[in-house]
């Protein structure tokens, strides 16, 4: 087989305002990508502690970016209400939160090269002596506080900007779960944990079935490890970013034909 997709059919869960690029990439690679979103991206519930923080800006050393999402959401508020000051360092965990900054016009990003997740931002020199400190992490509701508290725990002043919220989607899987019957879904892509226990939750009991024997590509361990968690029977970590899942997809597949 040639190294592509070869016409499978490829299931793009990512919100609908972020799937176009990977939908693309699939296309590229001679693949059929089918659009189901499984979260929704929406404003915070109440903006004002936000518009607050960003007003205190100058006060911090470091703002931290946890996702593109969080980048957009507040670095279009931030540029409503001011200008970022000269003296604040800006990091990011992926790449996609990289590209995402350098569109606002940030291009001194600390960030990890390999493996992007709080882990490897926190092994960074420049997150290392941070005692004194106070940083800013720009959020979304909720989620992981390993960052957060190893910092604190290294001595920084933490605050947390939440600049939006996850939602389930309000989607019938009607025309999804027919495509799978007629073996139109040959590979899930799926980016997150959330995500993923959505798309479970949204399926149902006959979806389910399907998505346990279909591989289902993601791009962190910890994605894999729920994968196990809902007895899914073919999980398969790949590279960082939109790339990565399709380079991941056309290897796995080249040696499943």
């Amino acid at each position: 087989m040639s190294a592509t997709l070869n016409g499978r059919g490829v299931l793009v869960t990512r919100p609908a305002h972020q799937a176009a690029h990977l939908a693309e990439l699939i296309v590229a690679a001679a693949g059929k990508p089918v659009l189901f979103p499984v979260l929704e991206i929406l404003d915070a519930a109440d903006l004002q502690p936000l518009y607050a923080l960003i007003d205190r800006l100058d006060s911090f050393d470091i703002a931290i970016f946890i996702s593109p999402n969080a980048v957009n959401k507040a670095m279009n508020l931030i540029k409503s209400r001011r200008e970022l000051p000269a003296t604040l360092k800006i990091a990011a965990i992926g790449r996609g939160s990289s590209k995402e900054l350098k569109h606002f016009g940030v291009t001194d990003i600390i960030a990890p090269s390999t493996r992007f997740d709080s882990e490897n931002l926190l092994e960074l020199p420049q997150l290392q002596a941070v005692a004194g400190q106070r940083i800013a992490i720009f959020r979304g509701d909720g989620g992981r506080e390993v960052l957060g508290d190893t910092l604190t725990a290294r001595g920084a002043s933490i605050e947390y900007a939440e600049c939006y919220r996850r939602s389930r989607p309000d989607a019938s899987a009607g025309g999804l779960l027919r495509q799978w019957s007629r073996n139109e879904i040959n590979a899930v892509t799926v980016t997150s944990s959330e995500g993923l226990r959505n798309l479970y939750d949204m399926l149902g009991k006959l979806g389910r079935q399907w998505l346990k024997t279909t591989p289902v590509f993601v791009p962190h361990a910890r994605i894999l490890e729920v994968a196990r968690e809902l007895g899914l029977e073919q999980g398969v970590v790949t590279p960082a970013g939109d790339e990565g899942l399709v380079q991941g997809m056309i290897e796995w597949f080249r040696t499943h034909p």
